[in-house]
């Protein structure tokens, strides 16, 4: 009679923990999926609602800079299962993708539900075992311990994933609860920090009261020797948006260290700034200074409620006023926390896994997904590396099962 097929334990049912499980179950594996949450996916879900970014389209070498120092491991992801991957995948559960003029990648519905669907009844055709409200709790001796409503039920997989999130959007389920049973088994988990998140401004009561709420589109944001174009987001307590987000690591790092930093807004990075003097020299005639700063500087409302937060009078001289509107000068007093973050970063060293994402310290028990210490911003770069990451981490586990490894040397692993 033939030996049962190996089984394999996925614990977190995001994209990373589904990726993985797809990818083992087609291999033949027997799969059980735990998440925590009464319903799987939820902050994919959640990301869908404002168009379900997958990816991005630009070329390899630009893709792989946005890693920051992790970029040498995510690329090694990214080989494994790459953008034109991500894209022929959705394509094959009939969410056909297309590439924005942004250079994204969304499904044509733009949105999660229907991709999901379709993948959740792909899951289902394969035979794997989805079972929610089942929170791990760690380990006893050899065996996986989770709490379900029909209590407690102990679990010896042939291998385990874990892919549970990191410490952003806490009430979707990536509460970062999981640390301390890795650290109990001498794990290396860095701190968790906020990841794509708002940064705090000490607006004046006027631009609070009558311009939060309001974008700044088309404009450049310059911290340190980085600048990005983009948009942002005028908030009560400051700023948030995609152009932020892409220094938000920066910012956070510069605020730890220093406990305020500046940014510097261009509002017009079209324009030169002698050619923004031009304009700005035509005559004022009977218009309000609003009015003016509109139809001669191309500002928006937001745009020139942010003129006036500098202290001190805005320049009337066209050269004064041009090299102002160029170089708005905030200071970021701090951050927004994790409950309010897209994104984390921080949790497991990546030094302390092997290139199949193998904790060194604990055989048989691989990581995917945004609990491994990596970050991005936002536009495709967080859903493309967590995809490529499950495709790793199972072809990890596949490669542990194929050696005959299973129950015994994970445990022995774990002490």
């Amino acid at each position: 009679m033939n030996a049962p097929a190996p089984i394999v334990h996925v614990v977190g049912a995001g994209p990373a923990g589904l990726m993985a499980a797809e990818r083992l179950a087609t291999d033949g594996v027997r799969v059980v999926i735990h998440e925590a949450m009464p319903s799987v996916a939820r902050k994919f879900l959640m990301a869908g609602r404002g168009g379900l970014n997958l990816s991005h389209s630009e070329p390899p070498e630009r893709f792989v800079a946005r890693y920051g120092g992790a970029r040498r491991t995510v690329e090694n992801w990214l080989a494994a299962f790459s953008a034109a991957d991500l894209r022929a995948w959705a394509d094959g559960l009939g969410a056909e993708t297309f590439v924005g003029s942004s250079g994204r990648v969304f499904p044509r519905a733009m949105k999660a539900s229907p991709l999901l669907r379709a993948w959740l009844a792909r899951l289902a055709a394969l035979g794997v075992d989805i079972r929610v409200r089942s929170r791990w709790s760690g380990w006893r001796d050899d065996a996986l311990v989770f709490q379900t409503p029909d209590g407690e039920r102990l679990e010896r997989p042939d291998a385990v994933i874990l892919a549970l999130g990191g410490g952003a959007w806490p009430r979707l389920g990536s509460d970062g609860g999981w640390r301390a049973w890795l650290e109990e088994k001498g794990v290396a988990v860095a701190p968790f920090a906020p990841s794509n998140v708002g940064f705090d401004v000490a607006w004046s009561p006027v631009l609070v009261e009558r311009f939060a709420g309001l974008p700044l589109k088309t404009i450049a944001l310059t911290h340190g020797d980085r600048t990005v174009r983009g948009e942002a987001l005028l908030t009560r307590y400051g700023l948030e948006g995609g152009a932020i987000y892409a220094l938000s690591a920066d910012l956070r790092d510069a605020l730890a260290r220093d406990g305020a930093t500046s940014l510097t807004v261009d509002l017009r990075p079209d324009l030169t700034v002698e050619t923004l003097a031009a304009r700005l020299s035509r005559p004022r005639g009977k218009d309000s200074v609003s009015n003016w700063l509109r139809k001669a500087g191309g500002l928006s409302p937001a745009a020139a409620a942010l003129l006036r937060e500098i202290p001190g009078d805005v320049p009337e001289g066209a050269e004064k006023l041009a090299r102002r509107i160029k170089a708005v000068r905030l200071r970021i007093v701090g951050v927004q926390g994790l409950e309010r973050a897209i994104s984390s970063a921080g949790g497991v060293a990546l030094d302390q896994v092997d290139d199949r994402l193998m904790l060194t310290d604990l055989p048989g028990v691989f990581t995917a997904g945004e609990m491994l210490d990596w970050e991005a911003p936002t536009g495709g770069y967080l859903l493309q590396a967590a995809f490529a990451s499950g495709v790793v981490a199972a072809a990890g586990a596949a490669a542990w099962l194929s050696a005959g490894r299973g129950v015994p040397a994970i445990g022995d692993g774990m002490g």
